[in-house]
């Protein structure tokens, strides 16, 4: 087989956290390196899975202009695909999305369309990004909307990629940890997990601020997790334990991985750390646990990795070996 761009997505690696999880319990916590993907996250899998999909359908091909509402990780993912295969990708975004994702996807040639108002009904952006796509989609020839919050092909790219790895690399999982915003990884892995009789516990992260889980829609600082709206593979409970991680947490999360492991991540594999280290006291003797780490850190040296940042929002947060937090 060639080796390309697309043929290197997935089959990432697990490493043992043994010295951030160190404990005399028996538990083991291994991480999937899905920031190891070419585009430096989890949304390779997805992207190139749709993207396949729909050239081998004949929908799309050669020329053809890819458009899509995301500011962060998928945009990134779709941007490179496009410009391998030879097509066009305009990506939606609002005005959270990040200067450094926004260059990166121009590096790769794509076109950025910004959406300056929110939603009216909503105060949400993402209903005002969906109906640009839909008025981008009416007057570009050729077109073709990925739609990676309905499209089957993201879950099941982490149905018969994530999961299916982490399974035959470990061989039994008691509790596997990943972020949710389209809900695909999470949802993906949950299905794999019935689908096999597996007794794998899901744990969904999610952001505070996000309705996905319930609640009300607050502030998010960070692109990735969470969302002000239920995606419609969130509208079915799929997961066997839900916890919302406020900002500061996932920062501290993400800083206590880089310390003790000497792995560079983004805000919602921060999150999952988080998670993960809050329930870990309830977890059997011996368990055995997987957590997801979705993207890279780099994409955050302005926001999670920097003091002056993180002073400026949090007011002088701090963090301590353990992970807790004090206040300078």
């Amino acid at each position: 087989m060639e080796k390309n761009l697309l043929s290197i997505i997935g089959n990432t690696p697990l490493v043992q956290l043994s010295k951030l999880f160190t404990n005399d319990r028996g538990i083991k916590v291994f991480a999937k390196l899905e920031l190891l993907n070419p585009g430096g996250s989890a949304k390779d899998r997805s992207a190139a899975r749709i993207i396949n999909g729909a050239w081998e359908e004949g929908i799309i091909g050669p020329g053809s202009v890819i458009i899509e509402s995301s500011s962060g990780n998928m945009a990134i993912s779709l941007a490179a695909i496009c410009s391998y295969l030879g097509m066009g990708f305009i990506s939606v975004i609002d005005p959270k999305a990040t200067k450094q994702n926004i260059r990166i996807m121009r590096a790769y040639g794509a076109k950025i369309d910004l959406v300056e108002e929110a939603d009216p009904e909503t105060g949400e952006f993402l209903p005002a990004r969906l109906n640009r796509v839909q008025q981008l989609l009416a007057r570009t020839p050729n077109s073709f909307w990925p739609n990676q919050y309905a499209n089957k092909n993201n879950y099941l790219s982490h149905y018969d990629g994530t999961m299916r790895e982490i399974i035959e690399e470990l061989g039994h999982v008691d509790y596997v940890v990943g972020g949710v915003s389209t809900c695909g990884t999470m949802l993906g892995c949950a299905k794999y997990v019935r689908d096999h009789k597996l007794s794998t516990k899901v744990v969904a992260v999610d952001a505070e601020g996000s309705v996905i889980f319930g609640g009300t829609n607050g502030n998010r600082r960070f692109p990735g997790l969470g969302t002000g709206i239920i995606p419609p593979f969130g509208q079915t409970r799929f997961m066997d334990h839900a916890i919302k991680v406020a900002d500061q947490d996932m920062v501290a999360g993400c800083r206590l991985l880089v310390k003790h492991e000497s792995l560079l991540v983004g805000p919602s594999s921060g999150a999952v750390i988080h998670a993960l280290k809050s329930i870990l006291h309830e977890l059997p003797d011996d368990s055995v646990c997987a957590v997801i780490l979705h993207d890279r850190g780099e994409r955050y040296m302005d926001t999670v990795f920097c003091d002056e940042w993180v002073e400026q929002q949090f007011g002088g947060y701090r963090y301590n070996s353990d992970g807790a937090d004090a206040k300078s």
